[in-house]
């Protein structure tokens, strides 16, 4: 039910494609394209060198630093979030760290380097922080290049994620309509969002467990 979509669609495309980006002079950190290229080079270093429990602990790492996550819970639940109480809330966000991150693990895991790269190409002010220009440049002559942007809010003298928008489709918004979908389908309960979250996220722990060594 929640197949590839909000995020997840876009670690599919981008994990594949991050590679190494030029060094990053020290002070740069609250430059908009700096922000992104750090998150490609860190990226780059999990996939290559860690184990798959290590994949796990440091996507999570990198998500809660990287991205909003309590503004991307309540953005993809859109109406719902107020009809749930205060400790549904902080039950959905949780649901949703882990399921992000366990599938971007899986993802990760079957990472094989096919000469991409993801390339920033601009930066322009947004009226809550800047939006990150970019292209994945596709390895083995696999078709044009994939316009990438990235959404930023300030925050704290710095930037977190707020959406990734793929050829011009919105990943957060594609989530709020999947999850609306969701509720609609259960007689407009929004608990029945949960409900899908629980289960995901269950299933998605018991593949991380099935695949260990």
């Amino acid at each position: 039910m929640m197949r590839r979509t909000l995020l997840t669609t876009a670690v599919v495309l981008i994990t594949g494609a991050f590679a190494p980006a030029p060094a990053i002079p020290a002070g740069a950190g609250g430059d908009p394209a700096t922000f992104i290229n750090n998150l490609s080079n860190q990226v780059h270093v999990l996939v290559r060198n860690t184990s798959p429990e290590q994949k796990l602990a440091g996507f999570r790492e990198l998500f809660r630093e990287y991205f909003d996550v309590p503004g991307l819970g309540r953005f993809v639940l859109g109406r719902f979030w107020r009809v749930l109480t205060p400790s549904e809330q902080q039950e959905f966000l949780g649901l949703f760290e882990n399921y992000i991150v366990h599938t971007y693990s899986e993802r990760l895991s079957e990472y094989d380097s096919d000469g991409g790269a993801l390339r920033v190409t601009g930066s322009r002010p947004d009226p809550d922080g800047a939006i990150v220009s970019s292209e994945i440049i596709r390895g083995s002559g696999r078709g044009q290049p994939i316009k990438v942007d990235w959404r930023l809010t300030a925050c704290n003298g710095g930037y977190k994620i707020s959406d990734v928008i793929i050829d011009g489709i919105s990943m957060a918004v594609t989530g709020r309509s999947e999850l609306a979908g969701v509720a609609e389908r259960n007689g407009g309960q929004p608990r029945a969002i949960l409900a899908v979250m629980r289960q995901e996220s269950a299933n998605a722990t018991l593949r991380q467990i099935a695949a260990s060594p």
